[in-house]
C-alpha cells in the first residue's frame, strides 16, 4: 500500500509559481511499488493425451508440495493421496511408448507384467485410479483399501461390466502390469457422472484417464 503524506508549508516559505507548476506535473513512483507484470498466454496442449498428462503432473506435484509445506510450518501433515503413478512416475511416463488401438484407445505401459493375460469371460482383480482431463481424481480403489473385481467381456461398445475403454485396456495386459489408459469420450461415460463430495463432475462423452494395476486373475493363476 502506498501511503500519501501531506506536508504543511512553513510559515516562512511561500511556494513560487514555478515550483508549484513543477510539482503538479511530477508523478511520484514509490520505490516499493511493484513493477507492472506482463502476461503471456501459454500454448494450448496439442492433444487429449497432452491435456491429461499436464493435469496429472500438476496434481501429483501439488500433492507433494502440500505435504512438504505442512511439514515446513509444523502443521499436522495431511495423509498423502495414494497413487499408482506418483510424481516421479509422472516425470518419466511421457518417455514410454504410446500405443493406439483401432477404437481410438491409447495407452502407455508403466510396468509390463510378466504373468498371464486375461481371457474373455474371466474376472480380474485390479487397482485403478480414474481421473478427468484436468487430472482430478474421481475414483480411487487404493483409497478405498480394496481392489476391484472386473469381469472382462471384450465386447467393445457392447454390454460391458465397466466402461468399454477400461474393458479393452485390461484385456491386453498381463498380471503384475501397470498401464495408463487414455480413454476417448465414446469409450467412456455416455451419460457422464454427477459430482459428489470429493468427486468432480464428469461430462457425457468426455475423455478420462485410468491408471490400472492388474494384480491377478482368479482361475488362471
Amino acid at each position: 500500500m502506498t501511503w500519501l503524506r501531506f506536508h504543511r508549508p512553513s510559515r516562512f516559505h511561500r511556494p513560487t509559481p514555478d515550483s508549484t507548476q513543477a510539482s503538479a506535473h511530477h508523478t511520484h513512483q514509490h520505490p516499493r511499488d511493484p513493477p507492472v507484470a506482463t502476461q503471456t498466454r501459454a500454448a494450448a496442449p496439442s492433444s487429449v493425451v497432452d491435456r491429461i498428462a499436464s493435469g496429472a503432473v500438476a496434481l501429483a506435484t501439488a500433492l507433494t508440495l502440500a505435504t512438504s509445506s505442512a511439514h515446513a510450518i509444523s502443521l499436522p501433515e495431511e495423509e498423502a493421496t495414494k497413487l499408482i503413478c506418483d510424481a516421479e512416475c509422472e516425470a518419466t511416463i511421457n518417455d514410454k511408448e504410446l500405443f493406439t488401438t483401432p477404437t481410438g484407445l491409447q495407452y502407455r505401459d508403466i510396468v509390463v507384467g510378466d504373468g498371464v493375460q486375461p481371457e474373455v469371460g474371466f474376472q480380474v482383480v485390479v487397482h485403478y485410479i480414474a481421473k478427468n482431463e484436468q487430472g482430478q481424481i474421481f475414483d480411487n480403489s487404493l483409497e478405498k483399501g480394496k481392489p476391484n473385481d472386473v469381469r472382462i467381456t471384450g465386447l467393445g461398445q457392447g454390454e460391458t461390466n465397466v466402461i468399454p475403454g477400461l474393458d479393452e485396456g485390461i484385456l491386453t495386459m498381463r498380471s503384475g502390469g501397470v498401464r495408463r489408459l487414455y480413454i476417448p469420450g465414446d469409450l467412456a461415460f455416455p451419460k457422464g457422472l454427477a459430482s459428489a463430495p470429493g468427486r468432480p463432475r464428469i461430462s457425457p462423452f468426455s475423455p478420462v484417464v485410468f491408471d490400472v494395476k492388474l494384480l491377478y486373475i482368479p482361475g488362471l493363476e
